[in-house]
């Protein structure tokens, strides 16, 4: 099964951009993936081919029309999640990453202006999909994102099965400090532990690095990683070595 990417958006020409590079451009050109764009405004029902208008109830900026998305989204084949992306949506996760990469594909619908009229999204089944706390012109960079974090994981696309699995986020740390030669620069040399040749010594290392670096800089998945830690075969939560 190839996983099938379509985009709908008023910038084709956005896309493969990055994609047709380097280990997921090679991908495309085997075949392990495929990409597809659909360009909204062809669904504009007027001489002008006008995709937005001004908001209800005033305020500045435009609104995607509904009836022209809707066209446009009615106009891809089903059988694939249609995700919206959207600073209102549910933020992005390896998890839900790993979900997707492991289907069909996905339908990506990329907003401009003020967004998407509100209707759409209750009338159609649309997740909606934010990569972060901060605004973009458009959903185009961040449709780029969710397709990479994905095509990664596309079995053949990375070459060794294990090499994205030791990375942040899939064990729910931040993924260790890395070194390579030479071993001295600028007066900093590579941790002996990673020098000894002495693999459980290394690990070790590599975990804990992992755990400092998360509970430092990222307090929100420390507290997450914790709490899968101490949870107990039955369910329980292990505090202070009392079940609660």
């Amino acid at each position: 099964m190839t996983f099938a990417a379509t985009i709908l958006t008023l910038y084709p020409e956005m896309f493969p951009g990055p994609l047709g590079l380097s280990l997921a451009g090679r991908g495309l050109r085997e075949g392990l993936w495929s990409l597809e764009t659909v360009q909204i405004r062809d669904f504009a029902v007027d001489k002008h081919r006008t995709v937005d208008d001004t908001p209800a109830g005033g305020g500045a900026g435009m609104v995607l029309r509904a009836d022209v998305l809707g066209a446009a989204l009615d106009s891809v084949a089903p059988g694939r999640p249609v995700l919206a992306m959207t600073p209102r949506g549910r933020p992005l996760s390896q998890e839900r990453v790993r979900a997707l990469a492991a289907g069909p594909g996905v339908t990506v619908l990329c907003g401009r202006f003020e967004g998407f009229d509100e209707r759409l999204l209750e009338a159609r089944d649309v997740e909606q999909v934010s990569i972060g706390d901060y605004i973009l012109s458009g959903g185009e960079m961040a449709a780029l994102t969710l397709l990479d974090a994905c095509i990664r994981l596309i079995p053949g696309v990375m070459g060794a099965a294990s090499s994205g699995m030791d990375e942040s986020f899939e064990t729910g740390l931040l993924e260790y400090p890395q070194y390579t030669r030479p071993v001295e620069w600028e007066g900093r040399t590579i941790p002996e532990v990673l020098r000894s040749g002495d693999h459980a010594r290394i690990e070790a290392w590599r975990r804990a690095q992992a755990e400092t670096d998360t509970r430092l800089r990222r307090p929100d998945l420390w507290e997450r990683h914790e709490g899968a830690r101490v949870q107990s075969p039955s369910g329980a939560r292990q505090r202070n070595g009392k079940k609660t």
